[in-house]
């Protein structure tokens, strides 16, 4: 550890004599239009795509960032469903509320994380080496009415995002300051009720600002087992600006959740009458979870053009999941509930340097940063338990694990074309001792990685873009595969490539891209099972089309259009499926804005169909879901009124290919498990901004 921080340092004392700029996203420059007037005046219009031309030859089509027009118009219960707004990205809860929830992108089930990067104003929420799964991302920790925006990028083609960025990344970042303070209060069915407290801090100091939030949510949810979930929040964030030159920002955080849950019940049991769709098999299923976060951040701007920005944290974490998965498939007499724990220290710092430079008619624009994560995680165990009661240890062990990493990317503007050339470097250290195993030495295993980017983009006239990227990625694998595999094919890397297009013209804009991504190879944790299961290279193609139209100051829409074809590529034809990986997925909506305080959307996602085992002869259902929500401001009181599933559909959340027995069956079957989709869902909220 010692080593990892003279080297960082002396990593700090380099990079400052190097110049950079951070790359700036196509999808900034649509919402800035409306940024700065919606942060003071909610009643404000939208921004008007029919008049100003959004498509620049200077910025990277790297993404996109939802703003706070997107995130007020899309009321939603928790951070985890501000994913949803990325387009193509689905999620599915099958825990009771307080378990991460599973992610769909891009050909992935990315199961709580495993593919998709995610972050909390540079604070990662994945979780390396979890208990429960590679790269878990519990972001219930984060209050949506904090969030300002929500930047997101699609593949693995940017320098500064590293571990698990292969199918892409979504990055939240909080407001620095409020609007106002607000008081909430929402009510629903299932005996659901929030609180909400949002309070601002020296907000007449010239030099220092910030602002305190707290939550409280309960529900019982629509299962017979109620889920009696209670998730409680605190958030704190101040900044202080010294002079024009130098600037401190703290945020501290502190979450704890605790609920039941029903678990993801067998087709077969519904259909014999001996639960009902939102009944249980083990009613005992469930956990608990706390999260502890602070941030320091301090920006040094070195001159108008440049800027220096280090940021140092710190994150507490206990976990306790209790899942019953296989029912009395190997325990005919307790059954097989498990229980999967872990607490876990994270310590973390990293500095980027930006600089932007203009030569005539030439632009550069160049970060470098570099970068350490330490996690160690104590006691990460699964246990044989029955309704909660411990019977055996299965695993039980200590990990501790260090990602160093630098990185850089350069670029250049030149009149109609604009190129990006990256690349980072990744240093791992792995080490687990088996608690289990009397007088076992600690064993230990290091690796690194080099991942090259490139992006090259071309913009013939104000109202079409054309770009190309390609990108190298990878995922870490979990430290007790790291030490079962002595090592090898550790991290395993990605392939990817884009090429695609934008337009805009007369209130639409439409972004099409075509893509390729291939990952060399896994071996993957079952976390479940406590297990090693190695797979192959896999490949996966697609195309993604993202519309927006705007039909007058007041009406706009939006549709997301996403397919994929995930196969296996070592397995034979008609064997190369890839489990529960999406293959066509849409969602989008048609939102209203108007000018005396009334604003209403109705949203849809559509999951089509995809196969559940290797072979496809199992499925895993399509669904489609109508949201609808309703939002009249005046003055300082907001009135909304928020409506899931409006058309009651009958659908499966979350769905799975498992082995199980029913404590009356002789044998075991195979078949489609699922947790059944909430019915028709309504809330109010009432809020008084003051």
């Amino acid at each position: 550890m010692n080593k990892l921080i003279i080297s960082y340092v002396a990593s700090i004392l380099f990079s400052i004599q190097c110049i950079s700029a951070q790359n700036q996203s196509f999808g900034n420059a649509v919402d800035a239009l409306s940024r700065k007037p919606l942060e003071k005046d909610f009643d404000t219009a939208v921004a008007n795509l029919k008049a100003v031309s959004v498509i620049n030859s200077r910025y990277i089509t790297t993404g996109g960032t939802l703003s706070k027009i997107d995130l007020l118009l899309n009321p939603v219960k928790n951070s985890q469903e501000l994913m949803r707004l990325v387009p193509g990205l689905f999620v599915s809860q099958h825990a009771g509320g307080g378990k991460a929830e599973q992610i769909f992108l891009r050909g992935f089930d990315a199961d709580h994380g495993t593919d998709v990067q995610i972050a909390v104003d540079g604070m990662p929420v994945n979780m390396v080496s979890h208990a429960h799964g590679q790269g878990y991302a519990d972001a219930h920790f984060i209050i949506p009415e904090t969030v300002a925006t929500v930047d997101y990028g699609l593949g693995s083609y940017y320098a500064d995002k590293g571990n698990l960025n292969t199918a892409g990344y979504i990055s939240f970042n909080t407001a620095n300051t409020l609007p106002t303070n607000k008081v909430q209060v929402e009510l629903g069915t299932y005996n659901t009720n929030r609180a909400l407290l949002l309070l601002n801090l020296f907000k007449n100091n010239s030099k220092s600002g910030g602002y305190i939030a707290g939550e409280s949510y309960h529900t019982n949810g629509a299962t017979e087992n109620p889920q009696n979930l209670r998730r409680y929040n605190l958030f704190g964030k101040y900044q202080y600006r010294f002079n024009e030159v130098h600037k401190i920002t703290v945020t501290i955080s502190a979450f704890d959740s605790k609920w039941n849950a029903s678990g993801q019940i067998p087709e077969r049991a519904v259909a014999s009458g001996i639960i009902g769709r939102f009944g249980s098999i083990d009613p005992t299923e469930g956990g608990n979870t706390a999260r502890y976060n602070l941030q320091v951040k301090w920006k040094y701007n070195v001159n108008p053009t440049t800027s220096l920005e280090t940021q140092t944290y710190y994150t507490r974490y206990r976990f306790n999941l209790f899942s019953n998965f296989t029912f009395f498939l190997r325990d005919s007499i307790h059954g097989d509930e498990i229980e999967q724990s872990e607490q876990r220290n994270i310590v973390g710092i990293q500095t980027a340097l930006h600089q932007k430079k203009q030569i005539a008619n030439l632009y550069y624009e160049s970060m470098y940063g570099i970068g350490g994560r330490y996690d160690f995680i104590q006691d990460s165990r699964l246990s044989s338990v029955a309704q909660r009661n411990f019977i055996s240890d299965i695993t039980k062990g200590d990990i501790q694990e260090a990602n160093t990493f630098a990185y850089f990317s350069q670029q250049l503007s030149k009149g109609k074309w604009l190129l990006n050339v990256g690349a980072r470097v990744d240093h791992f250290q792995f080490a687990y001792t088996d608690n289990l195993m009397s007088n076992t030495p600690k064993e230990k295993v290091s690796s690194t990685i080099f991942s090259p980017k490139l992006i090259l983009q071309y913009t013939p006239n104000k109202h079409l873009q054309f770009f190309v990227k390609s990108g190298k990625g990878f995922h870490s694998n979990d430290t007790r595969v790291v030490i079962a595999n002595k090592g090898q094919k550790i991290l395993p890397p990605s392939y990817g490539s884009d090429i695609g297009l934008t337009y805009q013209n007369k209130g639409l804009l439409v972004t099409i891209s075509a893509w390729h991504l291939l990952l060399q190879q896994e071996f993957v944790y079952v976390g479940d099972e406590g297990i090693v299961e190695p797979s192959g290279k896999s490949v996966r193609t697609g195309i993604d089309i993202n519309l927006k139209y705007q039909f007058s100051n007041s009406f706009f829409t939006t549709m997301n259009w996403n397919a994929a074809r995930p196969r296996a590529v070592e397995e034979q034809k008609g064997n190369d499926y890839i489990p529960l990986a999406p293959l066509m997925s849409s969602n989008g909506g048609v939102f209203y804005k108007g000018k005396k305080g009334v604003s209403a959307g109705v949203t849809y996602r559509y999951l089509a169909s995809r196969p559940a085992n290797e072979n496809y002869t199992i499925t895993a259902k399509k669904y489609l879901v109508l949201d609808a929500n309703i939002i009249y401001t005046r003055g300082k009181y907001e009135f909304a009124c928020i409506i899931e599933n409006l058309s009651n559909t009958k659908w499966n959340e979350a769905q799975f290919a498992t082995e199980s027995r029913l404590r009356n069956e002789s044998t075991a079957v195979t078949e489609l498990h699922f947790t059944p989709g909430i019915p028709f869902f309504i809330r109010t909220k009432l809020a008084v901004n003051f």
